[in-house]
C-alpha cells in the first residue's frame, strides 16, 4: 500500500506539487520493528548532522548579543561614543530592524537555494562582518556594522526551524529544538568566558578588549562558515544532495515517516500568489505575538545581563562578563527536562504554561529581593525562556503544515519575534539602575 501527498486542507501546499508516493508501515510484526529500528538508526543519524550544526548555527543570534552585551561594560561605549543619549539602544534596534525587513526573502531563499549554499554563505559574511567591527572607529560606524549584520543573519534562526521541522515527526520536534536551543546557549556561555578571557588583553597588539572580543569570535564563525557547506544536510527530499550522509534506502526511509506523519515532504512550486495566500491564515499571527512577547521579554535579560550584574548587583566588569555564563549552561537542565516531556505526552500549551510561571517569579526575585536571590532569579529567568523558545517553536511547527506555508510562518514570527527585540532593547534603562523596575514589570506583564 502506498500513501500520497494529497491532503485537501488548505494549510497544505504539497496537494498541487509534485506527488510521491511512499511505503506505509504496514505488514508484519517483525517487520514493522525491523523499519522502526531502521528509522531510530537514521533519526540518529540526522540529530549528529543537523542538530550540532543547527545549535552552532543559531548560536550565532545569541553570540551577538554575548559580544556586544560583554563588550558593553568594557571601553567600547567610551570609544566608540555610544554612552551619549540612546546609541546602544539605537544599535541593538537598528540590527533587529534590518534582520525583520530581509527575514522573507531569507527566508524562501533557503528553499530556493538549498541549506548547503544559503547557510554556508550566511554564516560566512555574518563572521566577516563581525571581525570588521574590530576596526571601526565612531558609533556610526557600528550603526552601519550593525545593519549589515541584521541582514546576514535574518533567515539563520528561520531558516533552520524550517529545515529542521521537515525532518521530524510532530511529536519529536520539541526536544530537537531544544538540541537547538541547548547548542545556542552554551555557545553563548562560553563566548562569555571567553570574553572575560579576551578582554584581559586589552592594550595587547594596540587593540582594545572589546576588539579581541569582536576579532576572534569572527574569526571562528568565518570557518564555521566554510564547514557548514559540507557538515548542513539538504531537505529531505533532496537528502542525496548532501555530503555523505544517507543512502537512497535510508533516504526513502526518512522522506517516508514525515510523509506519513504530515503529508508534506513534496513542495509545491514556487508561487508568490501562494505564499501571500498563506497571510491569511490567523493562527500565524496568534503564534507571532507569542513570539513577540517571548523575544521583549529575552532581550531585556540576554543584551543587558552583564549591564544588570554590574549596576544592579555590584560586580566588577571582569565578574559581570564572567557570570552571565552560568545562567546559561544552568538553562540546559530546564529545556531538555520540559521538552522532552512535551514531546513523551504531546503537550504543548501546558509546558509553556508552567516555562511562563518560572519566568515571573525569576523577574520577581531579580526585581524585588536582595543580592542573593536577585541571582538566582537571573538563573530561573534566562532557563524559562530559553526552554519557551523550544516550546513555542515546536507549537507552531507542530500546527502550520505544507513546505511554503511553513516558511512564510517561519519568517514571519522571527520577524515579530525581532520586533519584540526592538521593545526589549528599550525597557532596561540605565537611569533605573540597580533595580530596573520598567523591565521587571513589563517583563512579568
Amino acid at each position: 500500500m502506498s500513501i500520497r501527498s494529497t491532503d485537501p486542507g488548505s494549510t497544505n501546499d504539497s496537494s498541487t506539487g509534485p506527488k510521491v508516493a511512499l511505503t506505509s508501515p504496514e505488514g508484519t510484526s517483525a517487520e514493522i520493528e525491523r523499519r522502526l529500528c531502521e528509522e531510530k538508526k537514521i533519526r540518529l543519524k540526522v540529530d549528529v548532522r543537523l542538530c550540532t550544526i543547527a545549535g552552532l548555527l543559531c548560536s550565532l543570534n545569541l553570540l551577538d548579543s554575548g559580544i556586544i552585551s560583554s563588550a558593553s561594560v568594557t571601553s567600547m561605549l567610551h570609544d566608540l561614543s555610544l554612552d551619549q543619549g540612546n546609541r546602544y539602544s539605537v544599535s541593538i534596534l537598528i540590527f533587529t530592524v534590518s534582520s525583520v525587513c530581509f527575514q522573507l526573502p531569507a527566508t524562501l531563499a533557503v528553499r530556493m537555494l538549498g541549506p548547503r549554499s544559503f547557510f554556508a554563505l550566511a554564516t560566512f559574511s555574518f563572521g566577516l562582518i563581525t571581525l570588521s567591527t574590530a576596526f571601526i572607529h565612531s558609533w556610526k560606524e557600528m550603526i552601519l556594522m550593525r545593519v549589515l549584520l541584521g541582514a546576514a543573519m535574518s533567515g539563520i534562526y528561520p531558516g533552520l526551524a524550517l529545515l529542521i521541522s521537515s525532518w521530524y515527526r510532530r511529536e519529536e520536534l520539541q526536544l530537537r529544538f531544544a538540541f537547538l536551543q541547548c547548542g545556542e546557549v552554551v555557545v553563548l556561555a562560553t563566548g562569555g568566558i571567553l570574553n572575560w578571557g579576551l578582554n584581559h588583553l586589552d592594550g595587547r597588539g594596540g587593540l582594545k578588549g572589546w576588539q579581541w572580543m569582536y576579532l576572534v569570535q569572527g574569526l571562528v564563525a568565518c570557518v564555521i562558515g566554510v564547514a557548514t557547506y559540507w557538515w548542513i544536510v539538504d531537505f529531505p527530499e533532496h537528502s542525496n544532495q548532501s555530503f555523505y550522509f544517507l543512502t537512497r534506502n535510508e533516504a526513502h526511509i526518512a522522506t517516508s515517516r514525515v510523509q506519513r506523519d504530515r503529508g508534506d515532504v513534496v513542495p509545491a512550486p514556487f508561487a508568490w500568489a501562494e505564499v501571500f495566500r498563506h497571510f491569511r491564515d490567523l493562527k500565524i499571527y496568534g503564534f507571532a505575538a507569542s513570539f513577540f512577547l517571548q523575544n521583549l521579554v529575552s532581550t531585556s535579560l540576554s543584551y543587558f545581563l552583564p549591564i544588570i550584574l554590574q549596576s544592579g548587583l555590584g560586580f566588577s566588569t571582569n565578574e559581570a562578563i564572567l557570570l552571565s555564563a552560568p545562567p546559561y549552561y544552568y538553562a540546559v537542565i530546564p529545556v531538555i527536562i520540559s521538552s522532552w516531556m512535551g514531546d513523551k505526552y504531546r503537550l504543548r500549551g501546558p509546558v509553556i504554561i508552567f516555562n511562563s510561571l518560572c519566568l515571573i517569579a525569576g523577574y520577581i526575585m531579580l526585581g524585588f529581593t536582595d543580592q542573593v536571590p536577585r541571582l538566582v532569579g537571573t538563573y530561573l529567568a534566562t532557563g524559562a525562556y530559553i526552554s519557551n523558545w523550544a516550546a513555542l517553536s515546536s507549537y507552531q511547527a507542530c500546527n502550520i503544515t505544507g513546505q511554503w506555508k511553513r516558511a512564510v510562518a517561519a519568517a514571519t514570527l522571527s520577524a515579530c519575534n525581532g520586533l519584540g527585540g526592538v521593545a526589549g532593547s528599550f525597557i532596561v534603562r540605565q537611569e533605573e539602575a540597580p533595580r530596573y523596575l520598567t523591565a521587571i514589570w513589563v517583563s512579568i506583564g
